[in-house]
């Protein structure tokens, strides 16, 4: 009897580390935001607002990671004349100018026609896994998915940097 009060004592022991143990999706989620970091994105949770959706009532508000490269190159005079701009992989109302699947969240009609096209490029190219990107004076934004498949971060990155040598 005291051998089964035992094992049972272990087991429990057991069953409690296992359950704080990070499952194989949090460890790679953890190297891929620390790598991101070596990249020059700052990562965080976010919440997201998706235009609303041909035929849908409401927009979609959705948390997912957010990473984020720093604009360090403007001036004064260039940031106050920035125009910000959200867009989103959603088929709206509000797309005019972008790709199909692509729509406006917010920025519409801002874009000069030449960094429109340039951004309509950019957008063709972006892994299916982007969700969202949004462009500020501070920073540029892309919420993603976070795939498990090799070399997803470095093209991001590449992607990220594109668009920032722009100045979109």
């Amino acid at each position: 009897m005291k051998w089964a009060i035992i094992v049972l004592i272990m087991l429990s022991l057991i069953g409690s580390m296992m359950w704080v143990m990070p499952t194989p999706r949090q460890r790679f989620q953890s190297k891929l935001r620390l790598d991101a970091r070596k990249l020059g994105f700052q990562v965080q949770l976010s919440r997201l607002e998706i235009p609303r959706a041909k035929g849908e009532m409401e927009s979609e508000v959705i948390n997912m990671p957010a990473y984020r490269m720093l604009r360090g190159k403007l001036d004064r005079s260039a940031k106050d004349q920035w125009n910000e701009w959200v867009v989103a992989r959603v088929d709206a109302m509000a797309a005019d100018g972008l790709p199909e699947g692509w729509s406006w969240s917010k920025g519409e009609r801002t874009l000069s026609a030449a960094k429109l096209s340039v951004l309509v490029d950019w957008l063709k190219q972006l892994p299916k896994e982007v969700v969202a990107v949004e462009s500020t004076a501070i920073h540029l934004t892309l919420y993603w998915r976070e795939p498990e498949h090799a070399g997803a971060l470095d093209e991001l990155g590449e992607k990220a940097n594109q668009l920032l040598a722009e100045m979109i």
